[in-house]
């Protein structure tokens, strides 16, 4: 085992002590390099152990790095969005079609989807104001004491709502809980700015 150390410490001293002549037939400079192959170890085992060190720390830097980069994506993809871009997700999620532009109209003016080309009355009113859906009354008129109040305090009850209904051929009858409309004609929702209908869209 002694031999198998010295050949060993032989291989070291070659490698790592330039400076000091090797000859393994001499006493006094075996125990030299002995000593000179032992430090050498020690000085390859620290530097070893310091590259390791060094290299580790490298990699937990990188992997803390990644994993910051990786989580403020996640961030980006689950922050929360405003409320027009969750209006506008909504509103391209929901199914069936819209009018554009909204009319309302009296009872001679056919109900569904309302174009440019194709002046149909809107029935899928819903206020953006009260958050009701609309409630059309056909050859029905609001009598002039009609108010905020009473339907505030009656609406969606059609019963109730019929005590302040007149009966009027050709016309309809629109309402939400705060607001009301009697329309004759075809007419654009837009022009009329007390009111804050939207079509909720129409099934297919």
């Amino acid at each position: 085992m002694d031999d198998d150390l010295d050949e060993l410490l032989d291989e070291v001293e070659k490698k790592f002590c330039h400076n000091i002549s090797v000859a393994s037939d001499s006493p006094s400079s075996s125990k030299k390099e002995r000593e000179c192959g032992k430090d050498e170890l020690l000085n390859v085992g620290r530097g070893q152990k310091i590259s390791s060190s060094i290299t580790e720390d490298i990699d937990t830097l990188l992997k803390e790095f990644q994993e910051e980069d990786h989580s403020d994506a996640l961030q980006t993809k689950t922050a929360p969005l405003s409320k027009g871009h969750r209006d506008d997700q909504i509103h391209c999620q929901s199914g069936g079609r819209k009018c554009c532009p909204v009319y309302l109209g009296g009872s001679a003016v056919a109900k569904g989807v309302g174009t440019a080309t194709s002046k149909r009355s809107c029935d899928q009113l819903r206020c953006t104001s009260c958050d009701f859906r609309v409630l059309t009354f056909d050859d029905c008129e609001w009598d002039s004491s009609c108010d905020y109040l009473f339907l505030r305090n009656n609406m969606p009850n059609q019963g109730k709502l019929g005590a302040k209904l007149r009966k009027r051929r050709g016309v309809r009858a629109y309402a939400c809980q705060c607001s009301w409309f009697t329309a004759s004609d075809a007419t654009d929702v837009s022009l009329h700015q007390q009111l804050r209908w939207a079509c909720a869209r129409h099934p297919d």
